[in-house]
């Protein structure tokens, strides 16, 4: 990156969101599995934290967006605390982009079309798993999954218990490799979501 002052080069840009998709389209034509995959943290009601993959799937104007069985642990822990925090990494671009805000259900049409763009497997799946609670063996998940085919078919409807979380940022970082361990570093940062962004460089 040229040094001008300003923000250059792939931090250019006035739109963080922006800036995040790009990086994230530029990871696709390089990451050999899942670009989209993000470690999502999150603290239990007693503070406890908690962290775990999951695939990030869309990001909007001013959020970004992923679903989950809203039984989960992160779920759970989510909606005691309404925050979440997640970090994308992407080794072959020596980039990270790491992000902390509040968190909101997506219930809606958003929420359904996108579980009907999943494969049949994967939206039987979602109906048989309790997801983050003890399974007797695979064999009886297996099973369950056999029971869930028979019963709804070739179309299955979004479970109401399986949906979407918004996070809406109060800060982002990027994060970008650097020579000697001086990496380069600047954080987007705002009160409230909807407030105007204030960016600085971060020391590495």
């Amino acid at each position: 990156m040229q040094e001008t002052g300003k923000r250059s080069g792939i931090f250019a840009g006035d739109d963080p969101f922006k800036i995040a998709q790009s990086w994230l389209k530029e990871a696709g034509k390089s990451e050999p599995n899942d670009p989209n995959a993000m470690a999502l943290a999150t603290v239990d009601i007693d503070g406890m934290p908690n962290a775990r993959m999951v695939l990030l799937k869309e990001i909007e104007a001013d959020a970004f967006v992923f679903y989950t069985n809203y039984g989960s642990a992160k779920a759970l822990e989510i909606e005691s605390t309404g925050k979440a925090a997640f970090v994308m990494h992407w080794k072959s671009l020596r980039r990270q982009i790491r992000v902390r805000g509040l968190v909101s259900i997506e219930d809606g049409p958003q929420a359904d079309a996108y579980f009907q763009s999943r494969s049949l497997q994967s939206r039987l799946g979602a109906w048989a798993s309790a997801q983050s609670k003890p399974l007797e063996s695979r064999a009886a998940l297996i099973g369950k999954v056999a029971k869930i085919t028979l019963k709804k078919g070739i179309n299955p409807a979004r479970p109401p218990f399986w949906g979407g979380y918004r996070l809406n940022p109060l800060e982002i970082e990027f994060w970008a490799d650097g020579a000697n361990r001086l990496h380069d570093r600047f954080k987007w940062h705002r009160l409230q979501a909807g407030d105007e962004w204030s960016t600085e460089r971060l020391n590495p």
